[in-house]
Order: C-alpha cells, then structure tokens, then sequence
C-alpha cells in the first residue's frame, strides 16, 4: 500500500475534527524526520509504507508513543514495519482527537528553576 494513498485519509480525518493540514505534516515530519520537500516528494511519487519509512529517519522519541491502535498495543508490535505504520497511526489519532502539539509531539515538559 502507498503512503499516498493513505494520506487524504489522515487529512480527512483530521480536519474533520478541526485539526490543519499544516499540523498533520508538521506531526509525519516529526516522526519520520523528513523536510517538507521529501514529504511532497514521497506523497507525488506514490511511495509504498516500506519505502518511506526506510527513507526516513525515525525520532528518537518515537518509542515513547504507547497505547491501543486498532486493538494492539504499538509498544508490543514485534514487525519493525507495522511498528512504524502504527506509530504513524497513532500520532495521527491523537492529533486528531485534539491532544495539545506539544503531547502529540513528546516534548518534554519544560523543566522550571525553583
């Protein structure tokens, strides 16, 4: 299946809850560690799920998204692919489910001097 494909979708969902599209590219560049240019490029060339996420460069924080994503737990996903796929999935969710950017984005709270 092509990222492409997919992508309307999570557009779709996320603006149907209020949520831009600037938001949702901001949350893939995230994950995925591409720029705007290879995230354009991806969506035109019509590129599979493994080979996006072979090209792309995973952020260190993405282990720490956990919880249910169609009935599994992302944490215990053993396929490294289908790990990605629903990270992926799982910050979409959560952005489109009005969690603050910050959150959705695992940005450390920040730390404030007594």
């Amino acid at each position: 299946m092509s990222f492409a494909a997919v992508y309307p979708l999570y557009m779709a969902k996320v603006e149907r809850k209020g949520r831009t599209s600037a938001e949702l590219d901001e949350v893939i560049r995230w994950l995925t560690g591409f720029d705007e240019v290879a995230l354009r490029r991806h969506i035109a060339d019509g590129t599979t799920f493994a080979e996006f996420f072979a090209d792309a460069r995973m952020n260190p924080n993405a282990s720490l998204i956990t919880g249910v994503i169609c009935g599994v737990r992302v944490e215990e996903i053993e396929d490294p692919l289908m790990q990605k796929i629903r990270y992926l999935d799982k910050v979409v969710d959560e952005l489109a489910r009005g969690k603050p950017m910050a959150k959705v984005l695992r940005t450390p709270a920040a730390v404030v001097a007594p």
